[in-house]
């Protein structure tokens, strides 16, 4: 089969790199990555629909490769890709990577019964990573403070330390809250999103945008705390 990836496809596998360096891509049109760490999972539905399974080692390496042509098209062979130019005069040969020896999730996660529910838009987003590279602080510290959910950027081991605290809309079924989310494993697609947190640890990013059907699970940090 041979298909030209959709501008969302490259952005997904972009994305997805930052999060683990290979992927294995599986029949049909959802993509799905996992961190080494197993903290931050990754599901996207894509327009293509992928009819074999295959493993890329180097994620970063193939989208550069993509990107020496220009609208590339891919034909699947059983054990390579050629990519291909609109001319039909370039032609890359790609191989595959043996899957078993690649990290990847066999399932989504089902995420529990959410007890702490809040919009995170893009602007908020970009305005905490920033406060997080200028503070040097590594946490998101979530909290339920006067009916709103107040998202800081804390150092953890220092009370007196600067923070940045922003609030946004939110509910939550707790009678008090604390959940701890590492910066580093916000790797999202720019988007506005829908937060949800459990108290078993887990927490779920949905994208807002009608135009994406994506999703994020992240972990939160052991040193998380909740009152029921």
């Amino acid at each position: 089969t041979k298909m030209e990836l959709s501008n969302f496809t490259m952005q997904v596998l972009k994305n997805f790199a930052t999060v683990n360096s290979n992927v294995v891509i599986k029949p049909g049109n959802t993509i799905m990555t996992m961190a080494e760490a197993k903290n931050v999972l990754g599901q996207a539905t894509v327009s293509e629909t992928f009819a074999q399974k295959f493993g890329i080692y180097d994620l970063q390496e193939f989208l550069n490769v993509l990107g020496l042509v220009d609208s590339p098209r891919v034909r699947f062979e059983p054990e390579h890709l050629l990519i291909g130019d609109s001319t039909g005069r370039a032609q890359i040969k790609y191989f595959f990577s043996d899957t078993e020896m690649l990290t990847s999730p066999t399932k989504p996660i089902k995420m529990p019964e959410p007890d702490v529910t809040f919009s995170l838009d893009l602007g908020t987003l970009n305005n905490l990573k920033r406060a997080a590279g200028a503070l040097g602080h590594s946490q998101m510290s979530i909290r339920f403070i006067n009916g709103l959910i107040n998202l800081a950027i804390i150092d953890p081991d220092n009370s007196t330390s600067n923070t940045y605290s922003i609030d946004v809309d939110g509910e939550t079924t707790l009678s008090d809250c604390n959940f701890i989310i590492d910066i580093s494993n916000l790797k999202l697609i720019a988007s506005d999103y829908k937060v949800e947190i459990s108290t078993k640890l887990i927490s779920q990013f949905t994208s807002l945008d009608a135009d994406m059907d994506l999703k994020y699970w992240i972990a939160c940090e052991k040193t998380s705390d909740f009152k029921l």
